[in-house]
């Protein structure tokens, strides 16, 4: 499995989560909206300037800024 950012994921693309980097508030708040390790999350949409983006996580739309995304590490199965 290879390992990027959650901010680097296409529209239509899916990855699963890996790990977060996050400071604690920001890792408490991502984890209560269900980015735990293992979930799949879909990107749904990009502003046209590509901040911020609409990710699909456990059947909720979440939007999330590039520089927060940018703090969460995904895997995309081969």
């Amino acid at each position: 499995m290879s390992e990027y950012s959650l901010s680097a994921l296409r529209v239509g693309q899916s990855a699963y989560v890996a790990e977060i980097q996050a400071d604690e508030a920001m890792r408490r708040r991502l984890l209560d909206l269900g980015l735990i390790r293992g979930t799949r999350v879909t990107c749904t949409a990009k502003s046209p300037a590509g901040d911020p983006a609409a990710y699909l996580i456990r059947g909720a739309v979440i939007a999330l800024r590039k520089s927060d995304a940018a703090q969460i590490e995904v895997g995309v199965v081969p």
